[in-house]
Parts: C-alpha cells; structure tokens; sequence
C-alpha cells in the first residue's frame, strides 16, 4: 500500500517514475489561459489569512460546499460571518469529496504552498488555518514571489477589448520579476448583439479606441485599433466564448444592416443575430491571421443556469454546465470561412463536452497547414474536465486523432494564485500514461524519446507555438 500523495502520487510503475521526476518535474510553467487579474500580480499582492486565497473566487470549491448542503453565506460570505467561519465549512466539506479532483487539489495546494501536510478535515482545521496564516504573514509570501517559486515563465490574462491594459504595462517595468503577464483578447461583448449589454459596451468601445461608431464600419475599425493596441502590449492570444455555435452567411451590407438596427434599438431576429455574429467572427479571424495571434475558442458551456442564484451573486459564481448543441456544420463552416477569406491563424479548439472530442480532432486534421507543427489544436481538458479521468479522455482522443507529441499541455483556467498544483497533477497523470504504455509493450521503453515527448507537452511545445 502506497503512503497517501508521495512523492511517487499517481505515478504507477518505474517509467512513470522516471519520466516525471526526471523529465516533467523541473520544467517552468506557461499559464496560456487563466483568468488571474493583472491589478493584483502588479500590486503584489497580500493576503490575510487562508480563506482570501483559498476560497475567495473559487467556484469549483464552492460548488463541493453547495452540494455538501453548506448554506450560501458560509460558500461566498455573508453578514456576520467570519473568514475562519468559510474556512471551517471547506474543511469540513473537503472529506466528502474523495473521488473528486477537489481533494487532491485541495492537499497539494496545502503542501506546494505551505508546507502542510496534515489531511483536510474538521479536526486538523485549527493547526491548518494557524500554520498557513503564519506563512501568509512572512515576508517571503507575495503574489509574486509565488509565481517565481512555481517557475511560471508566461501569464495569459483574459481581457475585454476595452481594458487599459495599463496593469499589464506596469508589470513589464517591475525589476527582478521574470514573469511576462501578457493580455490575452477576448471580445465576447462584442458578438452578443441581443443582450441587454450590447449598447453600453460599444459606448465604451468608442471611448477606448477614440473612433465615433455610427455604423458597422466604424465599429470594426475601433475593434481593429484595440486589437493594435492589445499587440503594441504584448498580446499574441485571442479567446472566444462560444456557448453555442451558428454559421448563417452574411455579406458586409447584410451585417451593416443588422448592427445599424441594434444601434438605433430595433428587435433583432435571430437569423439576423447569427449573421451579424459569422461575418463579425469572419473578419475577427481574419485580423487574428495578420497579426500573428493564436485564436482559442471555449465551445459548449451552459452559463448562469440558476436565474435565481444568478440575479444574487453574478456569473462565474459556479452556476454553469455542460452545453450538448449542434457543433460539427456551424464550426466546420466558421473556420472554412476564415481559411477562404485568407488563412486561418493557428486555433486551439476547446469544448466542455467531451463528446465532442472527436468531432473536433478530426475537424483539427481538416485545416492542419503542413507548415506549422500542431497549428490547430485539440484543446486541453477543460474545466468540468480537467479531472484524472478526463485529462486522459482528452489526451486520448488527440493520440488517437493526431499528434500527442505536439500537443501545447496544460492551462489553469483559474481566478486562483494557488493553481498551479494542477500543472503538476497533469504531468503526474501524462507520466503514469506513458509508462503504462511502455509497461504493457505499446510503445519503446526509450526514455530519451519519451522524455523529450515529455518535456514538450509541459513547457518546449507552448514556448515554440506562441513564440514566447
């Protein structure tokens, strides 16, 4: 019987063994998509006790505590209740999730940053809370000093194209930090044409690019100038939330027609939504291609389920699913349509829904360049799969579809300093993967072969493909 999260944790045979603390361990970390905010790595900043870094922000944790029938001010916070109060419902939740990633997640977060190695319970609360708050008070323990203790090289914050930037600009002139936080373009506010939203967010667009918008050509050409805006920062990545995909094709008059009547506040059809939506991803797309950039696309969440829930605390609170619409026709006709109109720009395709794993990793093959390694990418498992189980179906699919070896590795997608453990626990489970195949005779026990494969898929692949 193995001790409980050793220094051997998931790894299963001598292979894997060697593969990871030979290979993977000592390899720096790219965070290529997170959702960490540039104000507080540029502040450096501190925090009070466990609970501001351990559960504030955390809606994976505070989805356990909901299900473990921990009552809403103890999850988020409320009126009268302490800190101390949401530390001890996680502790006392954090038993209940063994087969959930949360457990261990919760535990290395515990050991990697403060040096605790005591189980999570009820009972070990008091010693735990004490003992990382001491830590949390040294002088030693900073945002920043965190993220050079984990080695992390890049940092890709996601952005609205209305956003300064002047956060990310600050941090570049810090000395002694060797982190680059680069912005990452995420113009979702700009497609959602329909929602209430829509108007306010181009007033701020016109602000920001300083180009009165009354029309649909003005409006591409503010989204242009903040797309030069975000590259003159450093910005090499674009991110999509599409929760459901639509082709419908539209000619630029047809668009013009369509933004022009949401401008002046007229009911939109929606036929003329999907129209306005393709064209203005089109030529996204298109601009992506010029400027270098990788284009991420997230497919298939269900966002803010609980109209209830969402009305009291907002999005991203850990109301949200996995979303089943039509992908294969919309998607396949979107990327075509950009590959026509010039070329499309290099793309990591990402779903929520692992049965789409397939789709996609053929869909991948259809617009491989022969030029560039992995141009299109099946994205790594991605939020409600980024368990042990579903880091090897995604891993899977893209051996079985394409190139393993070429794949750009692990993100965090996290609002939490605390994440990168998952890093490691993804090249925990990529090690023991390839050593069960070497174990069972499906692959050479040839360690500089693997090894390299290794060191690829955790850091060189994601240096190489961005260009950091």
């Amino acid at each position: 019987m193995k001790a409980f999260m050793d220094d051997n944790f998931l790894l299963q045979n001598k292979v894997s063994e060697q593969l990871y603390h030979d290979y993977a361990v000592h390899q720096p970390i790219i965070d290529y998509h997170c959702h960490l905010n540039p104000q507080e790595i540029y502040e450096d900043k501190r925090f009070n006790n466990l609970t501001e870094i351990w559960l504030n922000g955390d809606h994976y944790k505070w989805r356990a505590m909901r299900a473990n029938g921990i009552s809403e001010p103890l999850v988020t916070g409320g009126p009268g209740i302490s800190d101390y109060d949401r530390f001890s419902a996680w502790t006392k939740t954090v038993p209940t999730t063994i087969g959930n990633p949360l457990y261990h997640w919760s535990h290395l977060e515990l050991r990697r940053y403060f040096g605790i190695e005591l189980t999570i319970n009820e009972k070990n609360g008091p010693v735990i809370w004490q003992k990382a708050n001491e830590v949390l008070r040294s002088e030693s323990f900073s945002v920043r000093q965190l993220i050079r203790d984990q080695r992390v090289r890049v940092i890709c914050t996601t952005d609205d194209p209305t956003d300064t930037l002047e956060f990310h600009e600050g941090i570049k002139e810090v000395k002694d930090f060797d982190c680059a936080v680069l912005p990452t373009f995420r113009p979702d506010k700009a497609l959602e044409i329909r929602r209430d939203t829509f108007l306010p967010w181009v007033r701020k667009l016109e602000h920001a690019a300083g180009i009165p918008i009354v029309g649909y050509e003005q409006f591409l050409a503010a989204i242009n100038n903040r797309m030069e805006h975000f590259a003159k920062v450093g910005c090499k990545i674009s991110d999509h939330a599409l929760d459901q995909v639509h082709y419908v094709e539209a000619t630029l008059d047809e668009a013009s027609v369509v933004f022009s009547k949401a401008l002046n506040g007229q009911t939109l059809t929606l036929e003329e939504e999907q129209k306005y939506k393709t064209y203005t991803f089109i030529h996204l797309g298109k601009r992506y291609a010029k400027l270098g950039w990788t284009m991420q696309l997230h497919i298939h969440a269900s966002r803010n389920n609980n109209s209830r829930m969402f009305n009291l605390s907002g999005p991203d609170t850990g109301f949200d699913s996995i979303h089943d619409g039509q992908l294969a026709y919309p998607l396949t006709k979107l990327l075509d349509g950009i590959e026509a109109s010039g070329g499309l720009p290099q793309t990591i395709l990402y779903s929520l829904n692992p049965k789409d794993y397939y789709v996609l990793g053929t869909l991948m093959g259809s617009f491989q360049d022969g030029n560039t390694p992995g141009k299109i990418q099946l994205g790594s498992a991605w939020w409600f799969n980024d368990t042990k189980d579903g880091m090897l179906e995604q891993m899977n699919a893209l051996a079985n579809l394409g190139l393993l070896s070429r794949f750009i590795g692990m993100l965090t997608d996290s609002r939490s300093f605390l994440s990168y453990t998952r890093h490691e626990y993804f090249r925990r489970i990529l090690c023991n993967m390839l050593g069960e195949w070497v174990v069972r005779g499906e692959v050479p026990h040839d360690m500089e072969l693997l090894g390299g494969m290794v060191e690829g898929i955790c850091y060189k692949n994601a240096k190489n493909y961005f260009e950091f």
